[in-house]
């Protein structure tokens, strides 16, 4: 999916179930009404986004409510899982636990400090 494809996901999926309406998404893009009707329905297409036809102002509208939220890998990076030496032996229940983790516990207190 393109970065375009991705921002539009990522607004609209800040609005949760309530969603938001075409018009409004793209004066906030600042797209044409005609591309972000073409990618509101390559959206709607892909399947991560429907569009509810409702009346706004007296003018027909789509709202936009996502369907599907993208992955965001923000929650993951920097943790010492991903280039930790002993990964391979760490386990729930092992002597090697995520649990005990103090390269875990240093990085968890790390994004608290910078929150």
């Amino acid at each position: 999916m393109d970065k375009m494809c991705n921002r539009v996901c990522e607004i609209i999926a800040g609005y949760e179930t309530k969603g938001t309406l075409q018009s409004e998404l793209w004066k906030k893009l600042k797209l044409s009404s005609r591309d972000g009707s073409r990618l509101a329905l390559k959206l709607e297409r892909m399947g991560m986004i429907t569009r509810e036809k409702i009346l706004e102002k007296e003018r027909w509208t789509y709202k936009l409510i996502i369907k599907k939220i993208p992955i965001s890998t923000k929650s993951i990076e920097g943790a010492p899982c991903l280039t930790c030496p002993v990964q391979s032996k760490c386990s729930i229940d092992g002597e090697i636990s995520p649990r005990t983790c103090q390269w875990i516990e240093d990085w968890v207190m790390i994004e608290l400090k910078n929150k």
